[in-house]
């Protein structure tokens, strides 16, 4: 009973989920826009950018547990909340990777797409909280730098684009490089799930399993000092897949 009850759920579960967090921007939206026009410092603005970010994923985890079914745990996040600057680096299985991270931690900056800043959903937050866009390699690297030297936590997905090939995809060496040149730590963290929710293959109308679970786990610092951006990068993906080797590989 209890299997039927969960099937008839599901797409219940992913129209709660989904909507819930495109309101929750749509709402979001004009404020952000209206404060990045304003003459506020850029203090104030992460200020403010991140606060609300950081409140509304702290909320939006909420909604995922108690009406969407989807447990997440992420205590291994917590570790990080009260430590000076370093770069973040995780696979990335889903779209829900980095709301996860942004409602555990709360001064995280993500390294995003560009044309990701110009989307109606998160533009005009995204920019007032000062995140990092991909557009240009080397402006990224100094902005990157940047906020870390402010004391942010940078979010980097080093495989760029959500994991098709499991259980990581060849990563690039940008997280590296900005770890050592902003001389703050590199750790890794390894996002698992039950079911590959929201990944690359995944339709995104196609209702969730229930109940869909997902665990983040800290993984080992990677030291940069004397390393190439590709020897973190190949050292990145060697964690991977040691840490998902006992694991069957997640099926659409």
């Amino acid at each position: 009973m209890k299997k039927l009850l969960l099937q008839l759920y599901r797409p219940i579960s992913m129209v709660t989920g989904l909507g819930a967090l495109g309101l929750m921007c749509l709402l979001w939206y004009p404020f952000a826009l209206l404060l990045g026009l304003l003459p506020l410092s850029p203090y104030t603005q992460r200020r403010i950018g991140r606060g609300t970010i950081h409140f509304g994923m702290r909320i939006y985890m909420w909604i995922l547990r108690y009406l969407c079914i989807i447990r997440v745990d992420a205590k291994s996040l917590y570790a990080m909340k009260d430590t000076p600057a370093a770069v973040l680096v995780a696979n990335h299985p889903s779209l829900l990777d980095a709301v996860i991270f942004l409602g555990h931690l709360p001064n995280v900056v993500c390294v995003m797409k560009a044309a990701l800043q110009k989307n109606i959903l998160y533009g005009a937050a995204t920019r007032l909280s000062h995140f990092v866009s991909n557009k240009s390699p080397l402006e990224m690297i100094n902005a990157a730098s940047e906020e870390l030297r402010l004391g942010g936590h940078l979010l980097i997905f080093p495989e760029s684009t959500r994991t098709v090939q499991w259980p990581v995809n060849p990563c690039g060496s940008a997280s590296g490089m900005i770890a050592k040149r902003a001389q703050v730590p590199l750790q890794s963290f390894f996002i698992e799930m039950s079911s590959p929710y929201l990944g690359k293959n995944w339709p995104l109308f196609k209702p969730p399993e229930l109940p869909l679970d997902i665990r983040v786990v800290m993984g080992p610092r990677i030291l940069c000092e004397e390393a190439t951006g590709s020897q973190v990068a190949h050292a990145f993906e060697a964690h991977v897949r040691a840490h998902f080797a006992d694991k069957p590989p997640l099926k659409v």
